[in-house]
């Protein structure tokens, strides 16, 4: 992973949160929502909370008795996703998902939507959450499937690269759709201490009203930005406008619709 991966901050979280909070991560939120609800659910832990879209999904979904607490290592998007609407009830803290400060056994599910692939140590990461986690509680996290599986992010990956033949950017393969090993995976949560672990593949649609919002969303709201701009910041508006062009070669003028693929995976002690 470079350096640049973990880099959110000006208004990548904003860009982020606008256009690929509705394209990418809101069809995940609900499949989350549900396997982290049960009856005897006190306190929820998000980690790795980023703009907020699956916090906002526990909150409008989870009995108001239920504590929910958001955390995120990158103080911008936290201080992003707790301005935004419907997340009152929710505490936000800053923390490290692989050293939590939090006390043994002290809440009923950790949960987490893409962001596992942003743990330096995902061993580490994942006996965190078990750590964090009372007798009979669950993890439940979600990982993109490879790129090839998610047709905007592939497009775009295409369309960045072929600009920079000579170094080309690759942050979209690379580290959210490059930790898709069903096996690596379910052995590293074994590692950590997990025995009950389900993989789950899930497909869904991601819808734009035009091809240039995913192009905004990928090349000046993610950590790709941080890549374009260090080979040449006068290009970022030529790669934006290119990633548009290619995904109006492929999905036509809009709204466009193609294919996104994640592992949603729920594990136990």
């Amino acid at each position: 992973m470079a350096q640049s991966d973990t880099v959110f901050a000006g208004s990548i979280p904003a860009l982020y949160g606008r256009y690929l909070g509705p394209l990418i991560f809101e069809p995940y939120a609900p499949e989350l929502v549900m396997r982290v609800a049960c009856k005897s659910a006190e306190r929820i832990l998000e980690t790795a909370a980023g703009t907020g879209i699956l916090t906002r999904a526990l909150a409008a979904s989870l009995p108001g008795a239920v504590e929910i607490v958001a955390t995120d290592l990158n103080q911008p998007m936290l201080n992003f996703a707790a301005a935004t609407p419907g997340v009152e009830r929710v505490r936000w803290q800053r923390a490290d998902a692989t050293a939590l400060p939090f006390p043994d056994r002290s809440f009923s599910a950790v949960a987490c939507q893409f962001g596992a692939m942003f743990f330096p140590d995902k061993v580490t990461g994942y006996r965190e959450a078990l750590r964090v986690l009372k007798p009979g509680g669950r993890f439940v996290f979600s990982v993109w499937d490879r790129i090839e599986e998610n047709e905007f992010a592939d497009v775009v990956t295409d369309a960045v690269a072929a600009l920079f033949p000579d170094d080309p950017p690759y942050f979209l393969a690379r580290t959210p759709h490059g930790y898709h090993d069903v096996e690596r995976i379910g052995a590293e949560l074994a590692a950590a201490g997990f025995s009950r672990i389900d993989i789950e593949t899930v497909a869904h649609r991601s819808r734009a009203l035009s091809p240039r919002d995913p192009a905004i969303g990928f090349c000046q709201g993610t950590p790709l930005r941080n890549e374009i701009e260090a080979r040449d910041p006068s290009r970022l508006g030529e790669a934006t406008d290119a990633a548009a062009a290619a995904l109006a070669a492929r999905f036509g003028p809009g709204p466009i619709d193609g294919r996104i693929q994640a592992l949603v995976i729920t594990a136990s002690p």
